[in-house]
């Protein structure tokens, strides 16, 4: 959606019709809640505005064929290695030779996605943060193979898309999950030797620290099931950190099938 309303023509792809007609259903949907405050004087132009972008954006469920025309190939599917470099290996015998490709990853190694091409030096990361169309921050990752003329397009199109783009290196979560994660589970390690509840630990962080969020209440939002994912991927590659160590209640919470907002109930409950 960013991208379409900044004048790119985006291919949509995913694996089947149904999913993509809700995709452009969401999109239509988030264009009109723009729109209306964006154009609230003038409904007309509003909906000029929506259609305009729309006709900026198609759908396939064929990757390969979609990449054949791209410039950029920006993945954003399960956090599953395998997954991802199955995807890219494919995609990479049928991209032109200019075309960068790029992962939305949080959490996996750049380069170890990348090593599944031969495009090493035209491949980085472009992290984008959830609601998208809000948040501001694009993180633009390279590795040590990535060629600077491939990392400037990554910035460029970052600013482009009106973002404002952060460089960083290819480490662990990056920069803001990196610290983001291990303060969220030194929160949770706090209530769990008794040190303060989670109602007060989010309400100091809130009015302390001036978070829109505390820790237990992002957990939920984030999921608990992802939080896991990620600390127990950090945690086998680095054992021996203390940051990265696993958190027994987070574990117990994820086995009970307690997930956070997604679920009705993480450390928290949800109607």
């Amino acid at each position: 959606m960013v991208a379409a309303s900044t004048g790119h023509s985006v291919t949509l792809v995913d694996t089947s019709d149904d999913i993509l007609k809700k995709a452009v259903k969401g999109i239509e949907g988030s264009l009109k809640r723009v729109v209306k405050k964006k154009f609230a004087d003038k409904p007309e132009a509003g909906e000029e505005f929506v259609q305009k972008v729309l006709q900026n954006v198609s759908t396939s469920t064929d990757a390969g064929s979609a990449a054949q025309g791209a410039d950029l190939v920006l993945e954003a599917i399960v956090e599953n290695l395998k997954i991802k470099q199955d995807l890219f290996s494919g995609l990479d015998k049928l991209a032109p030779a200019h075309t960068i490709f790029a992962s939305n990853t949080s959490s996996l190694p750049i380069s170890d996605i990348a090593s599944s091409t031969n495009r090493l030096d035209r491949f980085g990361g472009l992290h984008f943060f959830n609601p998208v169309p809000m948040m501001k921050l694009v993180e633009v990752i390279g590795t040590s193979a990535t060629s600077q003329e491939t990392f400037d397009s990554l910035l460029n199109f970052s600013k482009m898309l009106g973002k404002t783009p952060v460089s960083c290196k290819d480490t662990p979560g990056f920069i803001v999950n990196r610290l983001l994660v291990p303060y969220i589970v030194e929160a949770i390690r706090l209530h769990e030797r008794g040190h303060g509840s989670k109602e007060d630990i989010d309400i100091a962080m809130k009015l302390g620290a001036g978070y829109p969020m505390g820790p237990f209440e992002l957990s939920d939002y984030v999921g608990l099931d992802t939080m896991k994912f990620i600390m127990d991927g950090w945690n086998e590659k680095d054992p021996d950190n203390p940051l990265f160590a696993p958190s027994e209640m987070v574990n117990k919470l994820v086995a009970e099938g307690k997930y956070g907002k997604k679920t009705g109930e993480g450390f928290y409950k949800y109607k």
